[in-house]
């Protein structure tokens, strides 16, 4: 959703209804919004209560909650048996036409699993993980020594930030720290600094952008998950809340109606070409195999490479129209010399500015 301009209230198709629907949402957010908006903020703050020294296991699945994940439909659920935790994959929260092959899926619960694997370490315990043959992830918690990772204090505060960047180059070393964190076996981070490669990552996207948002069913599938206040995100739990991408909060029924009127490729692709025009640089993550176990190890390897830009003062935000429209990732995939393979992730990082954060759903509707 974008911006309402005034021109485009004004000349836009039922553009008397949008004005008018706006002068009664200044008024909404004047009483009700502002309320609610303050609601929001208890329920993000409880939600990433910092971790003591001896969290339980209802404290470490609810920091594992906190990571990326395609749609923020955290498509996960989480089975306790004593000192074993198994990460499932939910696949009643699927999005198949954004992901028909489910591979943003199982990138977020390897999103999800690093979260819990390095807060499992930072609260003493021995942390096993295995792979089950039905793509689950089984997690073997004993008693340990407390292994704090840094990243482990910027769990509660990386978001995705879909935001304009400031610009500036990021140092050499935080690149070498950046590309060290966003690699696993079998996971190669190639991160892209150069203005002409980055160029042709944004002529990629655009192209993506294009492909996407002339399919009516991909854009029903979009709106489905958006939510226009903090009320519809907190009663649901999930979704894309349009605070936390910058734009303004709205009651259900004029949100809809302004996303369906302003939503268009044409706005889309400015937004997208000014953000990466503004970012620092590029990371795309490309694994061994298109398969999901080895998505899930894309995922760790970027849960990682994302705490570790938070933890460096760098802001991130997903890119991922030249992996999600399959006729462009060839051309990606020679664009960073590896042509035989599926590359999984494109992440643009830089310097911006903080912005709501996402909501989550309580811990007691993940579990099994």
């Amino acid at each position: 959703m974008k911006n309402l301009s005034r021109r485009q209230c004004l000349l836009g198709s039922g553009g008397v209804l949008v004005v008018a629907g706006v002068i009664g949402a200044t008024a909404w957010n004047r009483n009700s919004g502002a309320s609610a908006m303050a609601d929001y903020d208890n329920y993000v703050a409880t939600l990433r209560t910092a971790l003591g020294p001896e969290a339980g296991l209802s404290n470490l699945i609810r920091y594992a909650t906190l990571a990326a994940n395609g749609h923020n439909t955290q498509p996960w659920r989480f089975q306790v048996r004593g000192n074993d935790v198994r990460l499932l994959p939910d696949f009643g929260r699927r999005t198949p036409i954004v992901d028909p092959d489910d591979h943003h899926l199982f990138v977020s619960l390897g999103c999800a699993a690093e979260n819990l694997f390095v807060a499992a370490r930072a609260a003493g315990r021995s942390c096993e993980v295995a792979s089950e043959p039905d793509g689950s992830l089984r997690f073997q918690l004993g008693t340990g020594t407390v292994s704090r990772d840094p990243v482990f204090d910027v769990i509660a505060k990386r978001q995705s930030t879909r935001a304009l960047y400031d610009g500036r180059p990021v140092p050499g070393r935080d690149l070498d720290a950046l590309a060290r964190a966003g690699t696993r076996p079998g996971v190669r981070l190639f991160l892209l600094t150069d203005r002409q490669q980055m160029d042709k990552v944004r002529e990629l996207a655009i192209a993506g952008n294009n492909v996407q948002l002339a399919d009516p069913a991909f854009v029903a599938e979009l709106k489905s998950w958006l939510r226009f206040n903090p009320s519809a995100a907190m009663t649901s739990g999930d979704g894309l809340f349009a605070a936390s991408t910058g734009n303004p909060v709205l009651p259900d029924w004029i949100g809809r109606r302004a996303f369906d009127l302003f939503f268009t490729a044409r706005t889309e692709n400015d937004k997208l070409a000014r953000e990466l025009e503004s970012s620092a640089a590029l990371a795309v993550f490309v694994g061994d195999a298109a398969d999901p176990a080895n998505w899930i190890e894309v995922g760790r390897a970027c849960q990682r490479f994302l705490l570790t830009a938070t933890w460096l003062g760098l802001k991130c935000a997903f890119i991922n129209q030249p992996v999600e429209v399959a006729r462009l990732r060839p051309e990606l995939a020679a664009l960073i010399g590896e042509p035989h393979k599926r590359p999984d992730l494109v992440v643009r990082f830089g310097y911006g500015p903080a912005m709501l954060y996402a909501p989550r759903r309580p811990v007691d509707t993940v579990l099994v």
